[in-house]
Formats: C-alpha cells, sequence, structure tokens
C-alpha cells in the first residue's frame, strides 16, 4: 500500500513528457490496492484532467453500470489508464507519451498483482498485443503470463455509436462470468461431532419406585456414586 501511495506521488510530480505542461491534474488511478480486477483505459479526458481522478465523466458513468451489473463497485477494482495526463483536445496518445508512462503502469501491475486485466479500447490493448485489433479479441479471454487479460471496447466507444453499447453490455456479462468461474468455491462446514449412543447415560425413567437400600453388613463401607455420571465422563458436543 505504501508502495502504491508514494508510486502516485511520483505520477503526480512527473515530467517526463509533453503532456504535463498542460495538465490541471495527473490521474495515477483509485480503487483497491488489492484488487483481483484492473481496468486500464487509454488517458484521462476533460473531467479526470479537472478533478485527478479516472473514468468520472459520462463513460465512467457507464462503466460504473456496467460494474454494478456484475456486482461490483468501483471500490472493488482499480481503475488506470496509459498515460495518466489529459493528452490535448482528447487526441490519442503519442508513442513516445505512453513509453514515458509503461514504468508507471508496470508498477501498479507489480503492487497490486491483479488476476485479471481489462484493457479498455485499441490503445490499451496494444500494451500486450500490439499486432491485434480490439474488435477480434474483444470479449475473449487471453492468458499473458500469469495474468488473464480480458479487452474491451473502450465505455466512450458506446457514447460515440449507440449500436455499441448493448455489444459492451454483453462482452462485460461474459467478464462477469469469467470472474464467477475463477472464484474459488468457499470451503465445505465441518460437521457436528455424532453423539454415540453408549457415551449417554440412559434416562431415569418418569415415576419409577425408589429402591430400597441395601441393608450395610458389618464393617462395610457405603457405596461411592459418581456424580458425573455412569463412567465419570461430562458428556459434550464440538460444534465446529
Amino acid at each position: 500500500m505504501a508502495d502504491l501511495i508514494a508510486l502516485h506521488e511520483a505520477v503526480r510530480q512527473c515530467v517526463d513528457c509533453e503532456l504535463a505542461q498542460g495538465r490541471t491534474f495527473a490521474v495515477p488511478g483509485e480503487g483497491s490496492p488489492t484488487a483481483d480486477l484492473m481496468f486500464v483505459g487509454e488517458g484521462p479526458g476533460y473531467n479526470e484532467d479537472r478533478q485527478g481522478r479516472p473514468f468520472v465523466g459520462a463513460a465512467g458513468g457507464f462503466l460504473n453500470d456496467l460494474l454494478a451489473s456484475v456486482g461490483l463497485r468501483r471500490e472493488d477494482v482499480f481503475i488506470t489508464n496509459m498515460v495518466k495526463c489529459r493528452p490535448p483536445s482528447n487526441r490519442d496518445p503519442f508513442p513516445g507519451e505512453i513509453d514515458a508512462c509503461a514504468k508507471y503502469l508496470d508498477a501498479q501491475i507489480e503492487a497490486i498483482k491483479p488476476k485479471v486485466i481489462v484493457p479498455l479500447g485499441r490503445h490499451a490493448l496494444a500494451r500486450w498485443f500490439p499486432n491485434e485489433s480490439i474488435g477480434k479479441l474483444r470479449g475473449k479471454p487471453q492468458q499473458f503470463g500469469d495474468i488473464t487479460l480480458f479487452p474491451l471496447y473502450h465505455p466512450a466507444a458506446a457514447l460515440h455509436n449507440g449500436g455499441l453499447r448493448v455489444t459492451i453490455e454483453e462482452d462485460f456479462a461474459k467478464l462477469g462470468e469469467l470472474l464467477r468461474d475463477a472464484r474459488p468455491a468457499p470451503a465445505p462446514m465441518a460437521q457436528p461431532e455424532a453423539i454415540q449412543a453408549d457415551r449417554v447415560p440412559a434416562a431415569e425413567p418418569m415415576g419409577s419406585p425408589v429402591a430400597p437400600a441395601l441393608e450395610q453388613g458389618p464393617g462395610q463401607e457405603p457405596e461411592q456414586q459418581d456424580s458425573e455420571g455412569q463412567d465419570g465422563e461430562s458428556q459434550q458436543l464440538s460444534m465446529f
């Protein structure tokens, strides 16, 4: 956690490319520092630059809805971008700008150790598969070392092309299935120990006559009764 905080402070102070000159705030990312699921977008937009937080505009609202559709919240995942500062006029980031920020993304992945990374859009996909298209790989899990990649169209694509909204929702549902299948089954609860019949003292019948005391012969000691039962063992039931 401390490493991630220090890393994000370094992002806020970074001047390694020209994007730093026009930013209002750098946008390192946010979410759970131990998230199993990480989303990687392209770069901050207008609203993100003003607030220093990722995915807070209209595309972010759609992402929140998508997360809710599979039972997740922003607090459960980690959200970041390929570049941490807004490109002017929301243009595509240049290769040199992506390269300058690559060390930060690599360090975030190393610190958080997500099991699944979702590249959002073609620029994020190119980080792992530079020669593939998002249209070809979207909605299909891809193994990359120990990490499962699950590429998706960027949520902003649905804002520019309403016909993609259903496609993105369907692909996100597949992501939910992937996460459910990968979730370990809960450990079975321990069964209570069975009470053995021969360990339970027989109950005295209700209303049975009291046997007369045996007459003591000369010099005989009275019999001792064990207060714990016939065999002197206390009866216990182990619940777990």
